[in-house]
């Protein structure tokens, strides 16, 4: 019997095939693109009715502020809900992707989504990928066993708290749960307590920044307070305007017809039948 070498199909995950390649370039003095981060305050705590979750609005690419107004807080079911801190395209990617599993799950069972469902698929997936997928989460619901928060790490680890905070700025945000966090929030306290502690995160990190976002959840009801605070207004604005440079002036929109011209040559050979 003969053997031969032969192609093995590749297996799901990263490649990394082109390291020796990046790292000749970066020897070479080519620096790599950078990641789009959401260097992010979030959080989120269980009120006597159900979850909140909160989030602040700014994307940062580096030291640049690339985006004053996103969404961290995303859809998962409609009783789960979810916020992601990390790389925004790997936070965006797996909670749509869990997501639609879950949609699919609901379709199969007839039945209401549970949060354990959720975190046991996210934390899977992140730990399959050992931490190359930086997707930071806090994920909060309400099910038929009640309230549910989680936080989920980017290898894959999770914790179950009455309250949590992730981000760069969750130690800012921790310091107003520990000292004024307890059991039997109302919806109107725990609003407040979750603003205050997103806009602590605002204040005391530069990666976090904007607006504050909330989303309220309890039994059959979901309340997303998109921009529900605006502590960064814009306090000045130029009388006179700003004025721009003039873009390039078009000096000439002649139009020229293009035919097709076609030379007939006498003589030559004739076609072979």
């Amino acid at each position: 019997m003969s053997t031969g070498k032969y192609d093995v199909p590749p297996k799901g995950g990263f490649s990394f095939d082109l390291c020796k390649r990046n790292d000749m370039l970066l020897k070479n003095g080519v620096q790599s693109p950078s990641f789009r981060k959401t260097g992010t305050t979030i959080v989120g705590l269980i009120f006597q009715d159900g979850v909140i979750l909160g989030a602040d609005t700014r994307a940062t690419e580096g030291p640049i502020v690339c985006d004053k107004n996103c969404e961290k807080i995303h859809y998962m079911a409609p009783n789960i809900y979810c916020c992601g801190a990390g790389t925004a395209a790997d936070t965006e990617a797996v909670t749509d992707m869990v997501s639609s599993q879950l949609k699919l799950h609901r379709y199969h069972t007839g039945r209401e989504s549970r949060v354990v469902t959720a975190l046991t698929l996210l934390k899977s997936h992140l730990f399959s990928y050992q931490g190359y997928v930086q997707a930071a989460l806090v994920l909060g619901g309400v099910d038929v066993t009640g309230p549910h928060l989680h936080t989920i790490y980017p290898h894959g680890s999770t914790d179950t708290l009455p309250f949590a905070t992730m981000g760069s700025g969750s130690l800012a945000a921790m310091a107003v749960f520990e000292s004024k966090y307890r059991e039997g929030l109302t919806r109107e306290e725990g609003i407040d307590m979750v603003a205050e502690a997103i806009c602590s995160g605002i204040f005391n990190d530069l990666g976090s920044g904007s607006n504050v976002d909330i989303c309220v959840i309890t039994k059959g009801n979901v309340e997303y307070l998109r921009n529900h605070k605006l502590p960064n207004p814009r306090t000045y604005v130029s009388a006179k305007g700003y004025s721009f440079p003039k873009p390039m002036e078009v000096l000439l929109t002649k139009v020229i017809p293009l035919r097709e011209k076609v030379e007939a040559i006498e003589g030559g050979d004739a076609m072979e039948e």
